[in-house]
């Protein structure tokens, strides 16, 4: 078990920030999210989409913001655990503890939730039988790419994911990448490299087709696809990678009794701690009269978070607010000399 001051569950803008606002008050912190880097929706629904209204930031996109926020938390050093989702919640006298789907554990006094509009999710393959192959044969992200080494491997998915992973695995495996329509999404200068490589024998694509049945002897051992004419083709396979996008789902969070308005989470705007005392919401999860759904809002929501989380991780020492410009002993946790 791991103990810390604050748990912040969701790595996106607003999760962030409240790494940088604990840290300039000497809190440690842990990041959990589910998806496999820091970043959130920005990320993952717009990293190339400009975003104009955060202060001071003409313009920038949501890779940009990412990278700067990260940058900006650097000297704390803080410890990310991504491809976890956060499972159970529950409370240990003044303390709370965090279970995560991988059977990880966290305890602090503290936990910041900013899980956005909820936990993304891999769309699955519609097929029951896929199931009980998950995370042997059949997976929706990559981990260790040195697992995949010497295997006969089918890509699912037109986007980025599907090419770059194709792309790479390609090195040492042999890649098959299947996709529903003729036309990839993903970047052109990585499709033409992949075209090439086509050429080259080195990489197959199938398409327009959708996988219609697994085939299996305790191991996978062929799929089998079906065009949009009505021809079907079975494909010998080791592997199943599937990157057919993202859904977002509450998921768990609707399960720790929490106050909850619809999607969302009723929270006191003063500190933004919810029902349970020492867990907070902010950025779009969170809800309050006024509430606006912008970066900047979670920005300022765990600025004032933060506060009630120092008095809660260090309840004998008082809390003095100090300016970044003046503070000798913010500068020193920031690694200013």
């Amino acid at each position: 078990m791991k103990n810390t001051d604050v748990i912040i569950i969701g790595a996106g803008p607003v999760g962030l920030f409240a790494v940088h606002q604990l840290g300039i008050k000497g809190l440690k912190a842990v990041v959990i999210d589910n998806l496999d880097k820091a970043g959130g929706q920005c990320i993952e629904l717009y990293p190339d989409k400009p975003i104009y209204d955060i202060p001071a930031v003409p313009e920038c996109t949501g890779e940009q913001l990412t990278t700067r926020l990260l940058e900006q938390i650097k000297p704390f050093k803080t410890e990310f655990f991504l491809n976890e989702r956060v499972d159970e919640v529950y409370k240990e006298k003044e303390n709370w503890v965090v279970k995560t789907n991988n059977d990880k554990e966290f305890f602090a006094p503290n936990i910041i939730i900013a899980g956005g509009v909820g936990s993304f999710e891999p769309r699955k393959i519609s097929l029951k039988e896929a199931e009980k192959f998950e995370g042997k044969s059949v997976f929706y992200a990559v981990k260790n790419k040195e697992q995949f080494k010497n295997k006969k491997i089918s890509i699912f998915g037109g986007g980025d994911s599907a090419l770059d992973w194709a792309l790479e695995l390609s090195k040492f495996s042999k890649i098959t990448l299947i996709h529903r329509r003729n036309e990839f999404r993903g970047a052109q200068h990585t499709l033409s490299k992949i075209r090439k490589l086509e050429k080259e024998g080195k990489i197959f694509i199938k398409t327009p087709c959708q996988i219609v049945s697994l085939e299996n002897d305790k191991e996978l051992k062929s799929i089998t696809l079906k065009y949009d004419d009505g021809k079907t083709e079975k494909i010998h396979t080791d592997v199943i990678l599937g990157f057919f996008g993202l859904i977002m789902k509450l998921g768990p969070i609707a399960e720790w009794g929490l106050n909850m308005d619809k999607k969302t989470i009723g929270v006191n705007p003063k500190n933004f701690e919810t029902n349970k005392k020492g867990i907070f919401a902010v950025g779009d999860i969170c809800s309050y009269p006024g509430k606006l759904k912008l970066i900047l809002s979670g920005f300022h929501e765990v600025a004032l978070a933060s506060v009630e989380c120092f008095k809660r991780a260090r309840p004998n020492e008082k809390y003095r607010f100090e300016f970044t410009t003046s503070s000798k002993t913010i500068q020193d946790r920031l690694g200013k000399k």
